[in-house]
């Protein structure tokens, strides 16, 4: 059997190949000569899982580390047979930590308390249900939009353009489809407080660049359209720009490579469904008070001096994001 991997997902090596010939390969550069005796993939955001790449092939697997799913074609895979699994919720720790981090810069920044903001989450699945329950600790007004959920549970929901009206912050944390490619465009922008931030670490079509570039607020941004390519006014004009690196904690990374290989175990009947990798410790969820975090977030996610490397190296993005030294989760 033969599995082809991404070779920027961390500390697979030497996992499968008791098992498979193994392949490793750059997510952008996956080959249907690769692909087309292969029996199993594990990809990344960068590998674009379609008809172009997989047809004809015998692939019945496509495990992606990532909670994301947009760079997969769901309709064809569902057509010829092919499981698609995802990491939904390995980095949702990792991404908390990220806009706790932003947060706290802002804090420091403007001077203000959590009990004087109101954030609105749009998107409050794995990663917007822990932000919502440590914004709330610390003392933020908090909106949350959620239309499926709202939709399946009723709940204290608030619709999209209620909460950009109401928020001074609001920080996007939905998938990408069809309901919400460039939902953040120019007349949503301007429903919000000229005052206000936007904080975005979903995926760079959620919110439309041009409308980025002619917006008042204050915006913080891990993702961008057409990445890794950057928009180099968005790039200087945001306050913090990281490449695509809100999830990246050692233990988000172990996270998603224990769920590929688990899917892959199961897919293909082999003992190794309860594999973690010894070195990367789990951190479990704890409180911490938001002076607390404001005094020790900058040890475990320094945003300024990442933000300030990015902007002075734009042409790589791509190399920072795949050697990136992933951060350390501690709450």
């Amino acid at each position: 059997m033969k599995v082809v991997v991404d070779s920027a997902i961390p500390y697979l090596r030497g996992v499968l190949e008791p098992y498979f010939e193994v392949v490793y390969r750059a997510g952008d550069a996956f080959a249907t000569s690769d692909v087309a005796d292969a029996d199993a993939l594990i990809v990344r955001t960068r590998t674009k899982c379609n008809a172009n790449l997989l047809q004809g092939s015998r692939v019945r697997l496509i495990a992606t580390a990532t909670i994301g799913f947009d760079h997969i074609d769901m309709d064809y895979c569902q057509k010829q047979g092919i499981r698609v699994v995802t990491a939904q919720g390995c980095n949702a720790a990792g991404v908390l930590q990220w806009v706790a981090a932003a947060l706290a810069l802002l804090a420091q920044k403007d001077g203000w308390s959590p009990s004087q903001k109101t954030l609105g989450i749009v998107g409050v699945g794995n990663v917007g249900s822990l932000v919502e329950k440590y914004a709330r600790r610390w003392g933020f007004n908090v909106l949350c939009c959620d239309p499926p959920r709202q939709q399946r549970e009723g709940g204290d929901f608030v619709g999209f353009e209620e909460l950009l009206c109401r928020s001074d912050i609001v920080t996007l944390h939905t998938p990408l489809d069809k309901t919400t490619f460039h939902m953040m465009d120019s007349a949503a922008i301007a429903m919000m407080s000229h005052n206000g931030v936007i904080i975005n670490a979903s995926r760079g079509e959620v919110s439309d660049t041009q409308a980025l570039l002619e917006a008042p607020q204050t915006l913080i941004l891990d993702v961008w359209e057409r990445e890794p390519a950057i928009d180099a006014q968005l790039l200087e004009k945001a306050l913090v720009a990281t490449p695509h690196i809100a999830g990246y904690s050692a233990q988000g990374k172990a996270n998603a490579s224990s769920m590929v290989v688990r899917a892959i175990a199961e897919e293909f009947n082999l003992p190794i469904e309860g594999w973690y990798h010894a070195e990367v410790e789990p951190v479990e969820r704890q409180p911490i008070e938001w002076a607390q975090m404001c005094r020790t977030i900058g040890s475990y996610c320094d945003l300024k001096s990442q933000s300030d490397y990015l902007k002075s190296n734009p042409r790589e993005f791509e190399s920072i994001r795949n050697n990136y030294h992933y951060r350390q989760e501690y709450f």
